[in-house]
């Protein structure tokens, strides 16, 4: 393999966070199809981004493309030559269109042909005409004009690297022409650097100060981080702090780790506050002693080159004394809050609307306890003193002056607030847990409380949504629009009746609902409505397990899922995947459907008559079908037991035969199999490999 290599980086001022992953992504995927597409061999195609930088590295480039030969069809004979032997118009203006002379035109098959050689492109070429086009294609949210451009991107651009080896490629973007100068480090002392080759790129830059391969950046955090906890005899546990880690790494070219403290009075307010006002809203590390307790240490990733203790004491100061500010504005929320008990405080819940046209949330509240009673009542639950105390207080919390500030806190102070007033711990897990789960792969409720009402809040928004949009369903939610959270609501009924195997007819809990809300506002349910919201569970339930059971499966499946019990259902996708995935050819499933398409024209089915049987291929079938077991998605094998005697039947027998009463006696014989096969799933749907 040769070993020619390209470096593109693009300086630009300090970009969004979340978009450098995503642009990282993307480059790596446009570079890789452009090579793809135009058969360029390589070794590598890496992407390097910092705030400040994107890059992307080819690694073992030829310098051109191979020369191609291709054998190119044209005219038919007929057309292509004349009565009189010579080319047609119709061959000269085939060879002209190909770059060819006429004695470079053979015939094959009926048929002119041309022969033509394509000469590889130079590779340096190749990427400089696709370099603009490349990066204009990458996509991100709030992307920006600036200056007479008409063109946008993440941020403005203020430098262009660009090498093929070592030469500088000719390359412009928004009237910055390519060089092999960068920038490193705002703070370096070095402030520019000449990149010679590609190969010496990472090099180059952290000898001013800059780490632009963001694994090495995500390690070396880590690795600084806990070894200035240990310095202090404390731990951080990184898998609790989300995407924080990501976060840091993508807004640090050069991460210094510095320790910062605040008033241990502060460690009254509950662990999950100061956590939050650290971790979400200052980036910062919470630091644990090792018996698990919070420490009043965090440290800051500085992105800051310098060696003079000043300018670290006046980074440990300012941070100090932001943390200090928002932690006393959360201790004075937190000493005013506890001054009542939580069922205090659900009055308050009265003057908060939960959605336009629907009430307030003291409202919901009561929805809630009714649907509770109602889910609880179907499960058998005898005992419902503890499910139905979590739903009277499960949004109480909504209330207090904490959670007004740190939204994403609801439940969680729910959960310390219960406790403070002395009510049950089931009853305060399940007040913080109804609202699991908070992502798709995060944890689910944990206890029957939770369970319960988790699936009660989330049912009693998603009718909410669907009744309040009877007559603008634009405002339903989308692939990219769901403002009160119903796909993840979805997710997380769907999950917690499947993980827990609720015996739970989602259907009838939904019409319930319904019901209640209807009443309750004095809106007129279209029967549309259910239907509607019942196909589109079903398209969210398809998208959970889109990755895990074949499509056509799923799609098969369907008119198989009334919502009645959703662990059936998935009994029956996981019994037909495996079945379908089992087979080595597709005679059985091109049999199955053959019975299928003679059928569905069938209408009046009656009894099979043995007496009207004319070739013994049908009394075979017959036979096979009278001491066959009842099939059901449990026992799906059992339709190999069929295919002989089918396959026999269909070789010997015309089922339309001339005379009505065989005929008929034939499709009633095979109508019995359409039924036995109907009752798994819809077989036309699956597509044969």
């Amino acid at each position: 393999m040769e070993n020619n290599n390209f470096l593109l980086e693009i300086l630009v001022q300090e970009l969004p966070y979340q978009f450098i992953p995503s642009a990282q992504g993307q480059l790596e995927t446009l570079f890789k199809k452009l090579l793809d597409e135009n058969k360029l061999s390589y070794k590598t195609v890496k992407t390097y981004a910092t705030p400040r930088r994107l890059a992307v590295l080819i690694e073992g480039l030829p310098l051109s493309k191979e020369d191609v030969i291709k054998d190119v069809k044209g005219p038919i004979l007929t057309i292509a030559i004349d009565g009189n032997g010579n080319y047609s118009p119709s061959a000269l203006g085939f060879a002209k269109k190909n770059g060819i002379t006429t004695d470079k035109l053979y015939q094959k098959d009926g048929y002119i042909w041309a022969k033509i050689e394509q000469k590889g492109k130079n590779t340096k070429e190749l990427l400089k005409e696709n370099i603009k086009p490349l990066v204009m294609k990458l996509q991100g949210s709030h992307f920006m004009r600036w200056g007479y451009f008409e063109e946008k991107f993440s941020r403005p651009i203020e430098n262009l690297v660009c090498l093929f080896n070592d030469e500088i490629v000719d390359v412009e973007l928004f009237n910055i022409k390519a060089g092999n100068t960068t920038k490193g480090h705002r703070f370096s002392d070095i402030k520019e650097i000449t990149i010679k080759t590609p190969d010496e790129y990472l090099g180059a830059l952290e000898k001013v100060n800059v780490y632009a391969d963001v694994e090495k950046r995500r390690n070396l955090i880590v690795e600084l981080a806990d070894k200035k906890a240990k310095e202090h005899d404390l731990t951080i546990n990184f898998d609790d702090l989300g995407d924080l880690l990501d976060e840091v790494t993508y807004i640090t070219e050069y991460p210094v780790p510095v320790v910062c403290e605040f008033k241990e009075d502060y460690l009254q307010i509950p662990d999950i506050v100061t956590v939050t006002v650290m971790s979400k809203h200052q980036r910062y590390f919470p630091l644990y002693e090792k018996s698990g307790k919070l420490s009043n240490k965090f440290i800051t990733m500085a992105n800051f080159v310098g060696k003079d203790i000043e300018s670290f004491e006046n980074i440990k100061r300012g941070n100090q004394r932001v943390i200090s500010a928002r932690l006393e504005d959360g201790k004075f929320f937190y000493d005013e809050d506890i001054k009542t008990t939580l069922i205090d405080k659900l009055p308050s819940l009265k003057g908060m609307t939960f959605q336009r046209g629907l009430g307030t949330l003291y409202d919901k509240t009561l929805r809630i306890e009714k649907l509770s009673d109602f889910i609880a009542d179907r499960l058998n639950i005898t005992d419902k003193t503890d499910i139905l105390r979590t739903a009277r207080l499960s949004k109480a919390d909504l209330s207090t002056k904490l959670v007004f500030e740190f939204t994403e806190l609801q439940g969680f102070i729910g959960e310390n607030y219960a406790l403070k007033s002395k009510e049950n711990e089931n009853v305060a897990l399940g007040i913080k847990e109804h609202y699991f789960p908070l992502q798709a792969g995060s944890n689910l409720p944990s206890k029957t409380e939770g369970i319960v009402v988790s699936i009660a809040d989330k049912i009693d928004t998603i009718c909410a949504v669907f009744l309040s949009t009877q007559e603008d369903k634009k405002k339903r939610p989308t692939g990219s629009n769901d403002p009160l959270g119903v796909r993840r609501a979805i997710l997380g009924i769907v999950k917690t009746v499947i993980n827990y195997k609720l015996n739970i007819d989602l259907s009838e809990l939904i019409k319930y609902s319904f019901d209640i809300l209807s009443k309750e506002f004095n809106i007129n349910l279209k029967p549309e409505t259910v239907s509607e919201l019942m196909d589109f569970i079903y398209s969210r339930v398809n998208v959970i397990y889109e990755n895990t059971y074949r499509n056509d499966v799923l799609s098969a499946c369907k008119t198989y899922c009334p919502l009645s019990n959703l662990n059936i259902w998935l009994d029956r996708v996981q019994a037909v995947n495996s079945f379908v995935g089992s087979l080595n050819s597709s005679e059985i499933l091109e049999t199955v459907n053959r019975v299928l398409r003679i059928t569905a024209g069938h209408k009046t089915k009656e009894k099979v008559n043995p007496s009207l049987f004319v070739q013994e291929e049908e009394k075979f079938l017959y036979n096979s079908i009278l001491n066959s077991k009842e099939i059901t998605y449990k026992n799906i094998e059992e339709i190999r037991e069929f295919i002989l005697p089918l396959n026999k039947f269909f070789d010997k027998v015309l089922v339309m035969d001339k005379d009505e009463n065989i005929k008929n006696n034939r499709l009633n014989l095979l109508s019995v199999l359409e039924e036995k096969f109907n009752t798994i799933c819809d077989f036309t749907k699956i597509l044969s490999k």
